[in-house]
């Protein structure tokens, strides 16, 4: 009997423990990614159909603005997971209205897509043909991004790097007003975005994240809503607060938005993007992935790489007469510029352009003022063949280096062996210079909510540069270059009419990016440089031409070269004036100031 009782409690605790287990199996969350990947897919099909409506309602029609605003809508809506899958694509659909040349053929492309859409709608200055066509195109495109978003499923490792991006838009390229640069719907939609984000997240993870954190789900809902509430007070363009809506309500939201995705804990975040997922905001030291661009040849350098590549930073031998090192025109005390309206080649004589600064240079796409090179390994590598330069080939490896003895263990360390050419120097020098990165300035930590000493001053202006002033639209935020988000796959480069001297009587005769291409359309064509750092790296432009901020803020609000007179087909700045009063170009240089962090040496 005793025996019989304790084979009772013995089944009744295997029956517990199975019923344990059952519960446990039943309670695995089953997340729906066919809902959302049907939204998005309903989107874009939306935006289509009013697209429908807008040829309809022509291109004069009483309801025209009141459709392309709903299509807009419905493609931010869809945007995410459409350009994720297809950048290109997705570009050309939601990109800047501006000729394209196909390197691989030599044609240029007309400008298609929303913002050439936008452009005929509000500025009237296309006939009813080219707008049929405009829209007739657009939905091709749209095609192109349903097709790709059927036939690829949403998955956790697109639905969290589509959603990254999308948050970037926002940051960059909608409150900019790069997005929609005539209607100015670009506020307004960054509210669509982040309800947008609420509804895939309330599709999909929702569940997951209120079963294991419920204070987390509360606490996005509800930055979302307070982001959303300021956006819907604050509509105006010109006097929108962005560094009050980035720093106390986006800057909420993606902080959030890391914690739910180390919450749901079902996609480990890759190597291979530009971003780092686990960066609580877009203004962290660290919130960009050095080894995205970085050439593979060179990922991941060790400190002995990288110190050696400091020594040789500063070694004239490099150069074949001893006359020149990196330092020459890149000098730390100088914001890594050097001050010059053009630097001296090694035989004293006048260099073509203007030194940049190296700071955050490792951030790009391409290289020199005319983007001739698409690495740093290529850019170090011109620098060694070029005769005005260092001089040296790059294949032979300079033995008056081994003068000094140090070098020898330092190669050693760094890379096995003393070298027979000078492609490990390259390497290490790219190593060390990838490391001059400076993301901590004044306005960093502000915008980041770790100081609170940002002046009115210089919140306007940095506002201004954000909206009315367009500065953004082409100096990309947070990284205020050319490289254009979210995908950072390309430098831009533009054409603005840089002057010859600063009495803007004449136009510089450097045909900058047209050397390559002998294209037209490319003539006096530039990359688009950092603007951090900006307050200590004069003079400015390609050929120094401007001593002072004041000087190049004037350019600017005339209207570029276009504004001076000059004769510009393929200016890419617009010709206006951007009627900015000298209180407002003060704010914009008030702000730029605070942008200055030259990092220490290695």
């Amino acid at each position: 009997m005793k025996s019989f009782h304790s084979f009772l409690i013995i089944l009744t605790l295997l029956i517990t423990l199975l019923g344990c287990k059952a519960d446990k199996t039943e309670t695995i969350d089953v997340i729906n990614w066919d809902s959302a990947q049907k939204y998005y897919i309903d989107n874009i099909d939306l935006a289509s159909k009013y697209l429908d409506s807008l040829k309809t309602e022509g291109l004069k029609g009483k309801n025209t603005k009141h459709y392309f605003t709903l299509a807009r809508e419905a493609f931010k809506k869809a945007e995410p997971f459409a350009s994720y899958l297809n950048p290109e694509v997705g570009h050309r659909a939601n990109g800047p209205a501006l000729p394209v040349y196909k390197e691989d053929t030599g044609k240029i492309l007309k400008p298609i897509g929303l913002q050439k859409i936008e452009e005929s709608i509000y500025e009237q200055e296309t006939s009813v043909t080219d707008f049929n066509q405009e829209i007739y195109v657009t939905q091709g495109l749209f095609a192109i991004l349903k097709e790709n978003m059927q036939n690829r499923a949403l998955t956790p490792q697109r639905f969290f790097i589509a959603t990254h991006q999308q948050l970037l838009r926002i940051v960059s390229l909608g409150m900019s007003g790069f997005d929609t640069p005539v209607s100015h719907l670009g506020i307004k939609e960054s509210a669509i975005s982040l309800k947008s984000l609420q509804n895939v997240y309330n599709k999909t993870i929702k569940a997951s994240i209120v079963k294991k954190n419920k204070s987390l789900d509360d606490a996005f809902n509800n930055s979302i809503l307070k982001a959303n509430n300021y956006i819907n007070q604050h509509q105006d363009f010109d006097t929108f607060d962005r560094f009050t809506f980035t720093r106390d309500y986006l800057n909420p939201i993606t902080r959030h938005w890391v914690s739910i995705r180390k919450t749901a804990d079902i996609w480990k975040p890759t190597n291979t993007e530009p971003f780092n997922f686990d960066a609580p905001t877009f203004f962290e030291s660290n919130s960009f992935n050095l080894n995205y661009f970085t050439p593979t040849t060179n990922r991941n350098p060790s400190d002995k790489q990288i110190a050696l590549g400091e020594k040789l930073f500063f070694d004239t031998q490099l150069s074949a007469n001893n006359s020149m090192a990196c330092v020459t025109c890149h000098s730390p005390a100088l914001g890594y510029a050097d001050a010059m309206v053009v630097n001296l080649d090694n035989n004293g004589k006048p260099l073509q352009r203007n030194t940049p600064t190296l700071i955050n240079s490792a951030f790009q796409k391409s290289f020199f003022w005319d983007g001739r090179s698409e690495t740093m390994i290529e850019q170090i590598s011109s620098v060694f063949l070029n005769d005005k330069e260092f001089n040296t080939n790059v294949h032979t490896f300079s033995k008056a280096i081994l003068q000094d003895s140090t070098y020898i263990t330092l190669f050693k360390e760094a890379y096995g062996q003393v070298p027979k050419n000078n492609t490990n120097v390259i390497k290490a020098l790219s190593a060390y210079i990838s490391t001059l990165n400076g993301f901590d300035s004044k306005f960093d930590k502000n915008i980041r909510g770790e100081l609170d000493n940002f002046t009115d001053e210089e919140t306007l202006g940095y506002n201004l540069f954000m909206g009315k002033a367009l500065c953004a639209t082409c100096h990309f935020m947070p990284l205020t270059s050319g490289t254009v988000p979210p995908f950072f796959t390309e430098t831009e480069k533009e054409v603005i009419g840089v002057p010859k001297t600063a009495q803007n009587k004449n136009l510089d005769d450097d045909s900058g990016f047209y050397y390559k291409y002998k294209e037209a359309l490319h003539k006096g064509m530039f990359k688009t440089p950092t603007v951090r750092n900006v307050a200590i790296t004069g003079p400015y432009m390609h050929n120094g031409v401007y001593t002072t901020l004041e000087e190049v803020l004037n350019f600017y609000n005339l209207g570029g070269g276009g504004g001076l007179g000059f004769d510009l087909d393929h200016q890419t700045l617009p010709f206006d004036n951007l009627n900015l009063t000298e209180t407002e170009q003060q704010a914009i240089i008030a702000y730029l100031k605070t942008l200055t962090d030259v990092p220490d040496t290695y």
